[in-house]
């Protein structure tokens, strides 16, 4: 097999003064419930804060350094790759994370450019998905490490209908680019199918990229473009 998958968001209370307004009573402490901490948003740093539940349709965009590409996300697809995509692209992790593995068949991002997060997301692994979609051009699928229950951030989006073979390999699509295939196409590919890096990338990130890679293309931020009802 040529290819080895890896391991992809004050108020403040303003009194009415008159002439005879009287001083205002200092506040009680606050005890018992009214005392507790809210829920804690997601923090990449503390992936169970990543838990909100995937709409069945959205539209991702990742504004990339060579234009917008525009993915549609498909829960029925593939719905527990669809919750954790979610999840990442809410919390901010693919914001500035590089195409490391860019070739003429497919090009594969998803290790974040900031170590400590890295090295937090790296054994975060998720249960497989049962293959619905067909890996075609245009459709876009998590990476895994060549076992079972692998796949973690990384994904990669197919360039060609012959990656078809994938399916029996269970790689499960999760959606499907809708705007700026041209743009997949533009990735930069000088780099080959080179040694090895990721280990490099998740100890040094950006910084390892800039001095080695300089011409490495990377998303420079992604989004929930919106929501589609099914």
């Amino acid at each position: 097999m040529r290819l080895a998958l890896t391991a992809l968001l004050l108020c403040s209370s303003v009194w009415a003064q008159t002439k005879a307004a009287p001083k205002a009573a200092t506040p009680a402490k606050a005890t018992g419930k009214s005392a507790a901490k809210g829920p804690q948003g997601p923090n990449l740093l503390k992936p169970d804060t990543l838990n909100a539940k995937a709409p069945a349709i959205f539209i991702v965009r990742l504004e990339t350094t060579k234009g917008n590409i525009d993915i549609r996300v498909v829960k029925a697809w593939a719905p527990i790759g669809v919750e954790r995509y979610y999840n990442l692209v809410r919390a901010g992790f693919y914001d500035n994370t590089y195409f490391f593995r860019a070739l003429d068949f497919m090009t594969q991002v998803g290790i974040s450019s900031k170590p400590e997060i890295s090295k937090v997301w790296a054994e975060k692994t998720m249960f497989d998905d049962r293959v619905i979609q067909t890996n075609k051009r245009g459709t876009v699928t998590f990476a895994a490490a060549g076992s079972p229950n692998s796949r973690s951030t990384q994904f990669f989006i197919n360039k060609k209908n012959e990656n078809s073979y994938l399916d029996s390999l269970k790689f499960a699509p999760f959606g499907e680019v809708v705007e700026g295939m041209e743009i997949v196409d533009m990735i930069y590919t000088g780099y080959g199918d080179m040694p090895p890096i990721q280990d490099a990338l998740i100890n040094r990130g950006d910084a390892f990229i800039k001095e080695q890679y300089p011409r490495m293309d990377r998303i420079i931020k992604a989004t929930i473009l919106t929501v589609v009802e099914p």
